[in-house]
């Protein structure tokens, strides 16, 4: 990873999200999801004795994460996430000094050497640097971690706000107590509303804004295309 223009500030709440090299599909099948998911979760501690891809073969791996989450602080705490065809996002706030850099360089570097022995093939799976934007106010802090929960539907990856709802690989099902996956702080969110209708009601009145922006505005990640949505 080259060297950021804007350090990231211990403390601070980010925006992190990059893409694959020349935007293939790397986030398509069940396994190759659930793998990302579970190196999302054992990357967040600092320094784990082991490789996920060696902690992955332990016969008894619950017993494992459960010491490392014991004696190893937290490098960040995640309040949303979304894993795309192509690209992901992750709403972060930074524990420690290094904490975001740390956590994407295992993140990243593990899921590529995964990704490419199973598919047989050599390279950078992402972009050399991922992006991270700062997170200013309350209001962007709502407005980006809907935007990460509305994105399978306004890329149209799904059709309904049903399967949204039941989208897998990213944090929404977890906000509506469809699931409970513990590397994920909902509480921090769910503060901000009086109920959980109130979040799905939040959540979901960007739904056709969001469409039309992705259909009217063509962005890239060079030209700072989710900057934009703060």
């Amino acid at each position: 990873m080259s060297v950021r223009l804007h350090p990231i500030v211990t403390g601070e709440i980010y925006h992190v999200f990059n893409r694959s090299v020349g935007s293939q599909p790397i986030f398509l099948r069940q396994l190759n999801n659930k793998r990302a998911l579970e190196v999302i979760q054992f990357y967040s501690y600092l320094g784990p004795p082991l490789r996920f891809s060696h902690y992955n073969r332990l016969e008894n791996k619950e017993k494992f994460l459960l010491k490392l989450k014991s004696s190893h602080p937290k490098l960040i705490d995640l309040y949303s996430f979304c894993l795309m065809p192509n690209h992901f996002h992750f709403l972060v706030k930074q524990l420690r000094d290094d904490g975001i850099l740390s956590f994407m360089r295992n993140f990243q570097n593990s899921y590529a050497r995964y990704f490419n022995v199973k598919t047989e093939r050599h390279g950078s799976l992402f972009q050399n640097q991922f992006k991270a934007v700062r997170i200013e106010t309350d209001e962007q802090f709502l407005h980006v971690c809907r935007y990460i929960h509305l994105n399978p539907i306004s890329s149209y990856v799904v059709k309904s706000i049903k399967e949204l709802e039941n989208y897998q690989w990213s944090s929404l099902p977890d906000y509506l107590g469809m699931r409970n996956l513990e590397f994920v702080d909902k509480e921090f969110v769910l503060n901000y509303f009086s109920s959980i209708e109130k979040f799905k009601s939040f959540t979901y009145d960007r739904v056709d804004y969001q469409k039309k922006l992705k259909e009217l505005q063509y962005f890239t990640f060079e030209k700072g295309w989710l900057e934009k949505i703060g």
